[in-house]
This record gives structure tokens, C-alpha cells and sequence, in this order.
């Protein structure tokens, strides 16, 4: 069994930066993809950036160009460094993970941790 815990939200103004953590433990030899996903009040949680044990990313439009995923192999961490932040991003930030060949679709995640909040102030 795999387990993740994510660290790094809080309130920023606007134009301001946060960098997100996800560290896995347990079962971590497998791993396909890590992805984060967000989710604001009464709205669907959406993908915000995927990363695979190959290197491959994967970014939602609304995010391209203003944040960044990697990882470090080393620290079993993977990392959301967000820039240009904007009202709009404030959301619950999830980090997830798969085993499966197939990473691209929020149902493709099986592991889920417990979310860190995101707020961003006009």
C-alpha cells in the first residue's frame, strides 16, 4: 500500500507563487504517473499537471506556462511549483498516483492523499 501526503498550500495574493509537495511511501517501486489535481467549491475535480516515471508531463490549459511538475526520485517527491497565480487557481490541490499503463484520465488514479489547500486573494 502506497501513501501520500501533500504539503505546501496556503493564501497568496495574486501574481504570487507557491510550490506544492507530494511524498509517497510504502509501495513505491511500480509507479506509472503522479498527477495533481484540483478542486474548488461545487466544481468537478480537474487535472492540473501529470508526471510519468519517465519523465512525460502533461499540463491542463489553464495552467500551461505558469506551473511546473517534477519530481525527485531520490526524496520519493514530486513537486507543483505554481507562478503568476491567479484568483481562479484557488482550489483543494490533490496529489494522486497509478501503477496502470494508463495516466490521462482522473479514473487511471487510484491513490489519492488528503488535499492542501489553495487560496489565491484578488
Amino acid at each position: 500500500q502506497v501513501q501520500l501526503v501533500e504539503s505546501g498550500g496556503g493564501l497568496v495574493q495574486a501574481g504570487g507563487s507557491l510550490r506544492l509537495s507530494c511524498v509517497a511511501s510504502g509501495s513505491i517501486f511500480s509507479i506509472r504517473a503522479v498527477a495533481w489535481y484540483r478542486q474548488a467549491p461545487g466544481k468537478q475535480r480537474d487535472l492540473v499537471a501529470a508526471i510519468t516515471r519517465d519523465g512525460s508531463t502533461n499540463y491542463a490549459d489553464s495552467v500551461q506556462g505558469r506551473f511546473t511538475i517534477s519530481r525527485d526520485n531520490a526524496k520519493n517527491t514530486v513537486h507543483l511549483q505554481m507562478n503568476r497565480l491567479k484568483p481562479e487557481d484557488t482550489a483543494v490541490y490533490y496529489c494522486a498516483l497509478t501503477y496502470g499503463l494508463r495516466w490521462s484520465s482522473i479514473g487511471d488514479y487510484g491513490y489519492w492523499g488528503q488535499g492542501t489547500q489553495v487560496t489565491v486573494s484578488p
